[in-house]
């Protein structure tokens, strides 16, 4: 799974855990502290993953969750980050800005044991080369390519129904690289 023991250069995985580790290190770069973009990370990523369902067919939305949606909006209790080209639900907490899953402000503990079962040893490593590409451009700049840039480096997987949850081998070299331009 992993090459080499200084650095990690290639990790087997998925999308879903790349997406909001990246997620989360834009929005950390962008002005969020970490655990707000903990939370907006896995938003990104759920929100990625149920456009896709969607898209091959897996996911419809039902007429429930489209009334709890114009509810919700009409409580007003709710913002929108807009994040790597969605806009994440999310909602302002005495802890900070929280994502919201299924309603409710989203815990950043239980995204980073999500990252650290997925990433593993490897997590630190990941964490920072995707850190030094963030810092690599202003932050406007990264906020208008960072899914362009996740594009480049995110894992090959097959194409369709096919490669829903497969692992592919995401390149910490090639993010690196992306990192000098």
């Amino acid at each position: 799974m992993l090459c080499g023991m200084a650095a990690t250069h290639a990790i087997a995985i998925n999308r879903a855990p790349v997406l909001t580790l990246w997620a989360a290190v834009v929005a950390e770069r962008l002005g969020f502290d970490r655990d707000e973009a903990l939370t907006l990370g896995r938003a990104v990523a759920g929100l990625n993953a149920h456009a896709k369902g969607v898209r091959l067919g897996l996911f419809e939305p039902t007429p429930q969750q489209v009334r709890q949606a114009r509810e919700a909006a009409r409580a007003g209790t709710a913002i929108h980050v807009n994040l790597l080209g969605r806009a994440v639900p999310a909602v302002h907490t005495e802890d900070g800005i929280r994502a919201l899953e299924k309603e409710k402000p989203c815990k950043p503990e239980s995204v980073e044991r999500y990252l650290q079962g997925k990433f593993g040893d490897a997590l630190d490593d990941a964490r920072a080369a995707m850190a030094v590409l963030a810092k690599a451009l202003p932050p406007a700049r990264l906020a208008a390519e960072a899914f362009h840039l996740y594009e480049e480096f995110r894992p090959a997987i097959p194409a369709g129904a096919q490669g829903w949850g497969a692992k592919g081998t995401l390149d910490l070299e090639r993010i690196r690289k992306l990192a000098k331009g």
